[in-house]
């Protein structure tokens, strides 16, 4: 009678497992990970956070362009982790226009109705790449300006970690295709800075299982040598970016006027800026 108890026993929950083992595999049918959504991770300084102001014209998105909030911003009425109409600012609650506005617009406007684009833009003014390196992030904020700390905390202290996070929940919904940085002033003449940045993208393909074939990096200079940049010396170092990292590619800031303080592009900046990562970017798509 007792090893008969034990077989039933054995059987009741070989069941159970298969039940849950077909739950999952159903639950995971009505939900799929849609192929057809295009996710890009954007990060870095002041010109990727946004420092232009944002023109009427600029409200007018399609709904295929997609942005998930990286923060809680009752002003636009946006919750963290949600998906929203990419209506500017794409970064937090007061900052404004980035190159990913016009990335976005235009690889909608070339790609089939069949494809959505989707950022998530986490970027704070002034700050070094050093911010995005999970092992040295306390070390980092310990010796950050006071004026920088608030941004920083608007992240949890954390901007790296929040990118990470937001990009997991963007990985249920598509599928990420490449990673979007404008970064470079504050580390203007650092040799080390490419491997730095390689630091960076390597832990976000490890924390996030992405193949560094599938997964390039757009660079955008920084304003340009003709523009009267002060900090364009820092291009020829930002040019190196693809001998350490050789799925990068540079996305020149040439032509693209800037608002006067030789640092930060103007609107129409931005514009010309955002279209040029999305010309690369339908190149290595295979759409141009």
């Amino acid at each position: 009678m007792l090893s008969n108890f034990i077989v039933d026993q054995k059987k009741n929950i070989t069941r159970v497992f298969t039940a849950f083992a077909l739950l999952v595999l159903f639950s995971a049918n009505i939900f799929p990970q849609d192929s057809n959504f295009y996710i890009f991770l954007c990060f870095g300084q002041s010109n990727m956070e946004g420092n232009a102001r944002i023109d009427q014209k600029d409200t007018v998105v399609s709904s295929r362009f997609q942005v998930m909030s990286a923060v809680d911003c009752s002003k636009l009425g946006r919750k963290m982790g949600n998906w929203y109409k990419a209506i500017p600012p794409l970064c937090r609650c007061y900052t404004g226009l980035t190159p990913a506005d016009y990335f976005g617009r235009t690889l909608v406007s070339n790609l089939p109705d069949s494809i959505k684009i989707g950022v998530i833009n986490v970027s704070i003014g002034g700050c070094k790449i050093e911010l995005f390196d999970k092992d040295n992030i306390e070390s980092y904020i310990a010796k950050a300006p006071d004026w920088e700390k608030p941004m920083i905390k608007e992240y949890d202290g954390n901007p790296y970690a929040r990118l990470v996070e937001m990009a997991k929940l963007a990985q249920k919904d598509g599928v990420i295709k490449g990673i979007l940085m404008h970064q470079g002033e504050s580390n203007t003449n650092d040799t080390l800075w490419t491997k730095k940045v390689k630091v960076v993208y390597d832990n976000l393909l490890k924390d996030l299982n992405l193949n560094p074939e599938d997964v390039p990096l757009l660079a955008g200079e920084v304003v340009h040598e003709e523009q009267g940049g002060a900090c364009a010396s820092m291009n020829s170092i930002i040019a190196t970016l693809p001998q350490t990292i050789p799925n990068s590619f540079v996305i020149s800031s040439k032509g693209c006027p800037q608002r006067g303080d030789k640092l930060h592009f103007t609107y129409e900046g931005y514009r010309k800026l955002g279209r040029r990562y999305a010309i690369q970017m339908l190149s290595i798509l295979g759409w141009q």
